[in-house]
């Protein structure tokens, strides 16, 4: 097997798994949801209501597609498909796994393995906000231009964060490479004396980044407590008020999938993506094929936790109040990551000297 064809596989794969995981994180949040409530869930369609994902899918296709009257019909159309498309190409540049060894051929599990992946995924974030301005602009509906306004601004106030945070994984490892962010956690030890075969992560190193970052995350994913530019009991339904059948489902799916690329990033920024206790050991004893295919067992297991954590937060947290959003986004979180981006760099200056 040639590298393209291997590159193209991966790519269907990666899109259908991304597509698997948005369908059934929704009945994920209704199961957790009912857990927490004391409730059942979903039941009916299937055994313990695995078929509902499908039956909601097929219900969003059939359903009438409604435009408002002197809406921009292209952009109304372009909004939700920018959402999706930015949702579906971030996972692009995240390594899912190891390596795989195919005909005496060694692959890294990953579609796009560029040196500034970080960069990359920055970019493709702030892109995502447009799908949301053009969407509530283009619906002419004053409701779901305050609900895209909301969007944008609170977008932007938690990328700040987000990068700043990201800023003290960058000077850490000395690399935008994703995978070489990776690879650097399944070696060394932990604080520079503890054994840790697949073990060093940088959650160790920089426990507040990893809090501003996952705060960040929620926010960039319009997840509760900051679901504010969509908040059904003060702007009816934000931004996506005039929207149904598919052109709604694509927001929604493009909400789940983003949840499910943050939950990649997180655990490949901090909890060692793909490494895991002993894959040192594994590949030397077991192969190499062994080592990758449960280094993506273990890239999944942690993406899970993160989205069943995120959805546990969703039905646990009230929201907040929008003046709450701000003070937290730049009176709180900003300068919290710079005093810890100071604090790092400090310190790899003087172990350096």
């Amino acid at each position: 097997m040639d590298l393209l064809t291997f590159k193209i596989i991966l790519v269907l794969v990666l899109f259908a798994v991304s597509m698997g995981v948005a369908a059934y994180s929704t009945w994920g949040e209704r199961k957790v949801a009912a857990a927490l409530q004391d409730r059942i869930g979903p039941n009916r369609a299937g055994p313990f209501g695995l078929l509902q994902p499908l039956a909601d899918g097929g219900k969003l296709f059939f359903k009438e597609g409604f435009v408002p009257q002197n809406a921009d019909k292209f952009l109304f159309y372009l909004g939700p498909g920018i959402t999706m498309f930015v949702s579906l190409i971030t996972g692009a540049v995240i390594p899912w796994g190891k390596t795989l060894n195919i005909g005496g051929t060694s692959f890294d599990i990953q579609v796009a393995n560029i040196d500034v992946g970080v960069l990359y995924l920055i970019g493709m974030v702030s892109i995502g906000v447009y799908g949301m301005m053009i969407g509530g602009w283009a619906s002419n509906n004053k409701y779901s231009l305050i609900g895209a306004i909301r969007a944008s601004s609170q977008m932007i106030s938690y990328e700040l964060a987000m990068g700043l945070s990201l800023l003290s994984i960058i000077l850490m490892s000395g690399s935008l490479d994703l995978h070489f962010i990776t690879s650097s956690q399944g070696t060394g030890k932990i604080w520079g004396f503890i054994p840790a075969d697949g073990m060093n992560w940088n959650i160790f190193y920089q426990p507040l980044a990893f809090i501003i970052f996952f705060v960040a995350a929620l926010a960039e994913t319009n997840r509760h407590p900051f679901d504010l530019p969509e908040c059904e009991s003060e702007l009816v339904n934000g931004y996506m008020t005039e929207y149904s059948s598919m052109n709604f489902g694509q927001y929604m799916f493009g909400e789940y999938v983003n949840m499910f690329i943050s939950n990649a990033l997180i655990a490949t920024l901090f909890f060692g993506g793909f490494n895991y206790p002993g894959i040192n050991w594994v590949s030397e004893n077991w192969g190499e094929n062994v080592a990758g295919i449960l280094s993506i067992a273990a890239m999944l297991f942690k993406v899970i936790l993160g989205i069943i954590i995120f959805m546990w937060i969703r039905w646990t947290i009230p929201r907040f109040r929008y003046d709450q959003l701000m003070h937290l986004g730049w009176k709180k979180l900003i300068p919290l990551a710079l005093v810890n981006l100071i604090i790092t760099a400090a310190v790899i200056v003087f172990f350096a000297n």
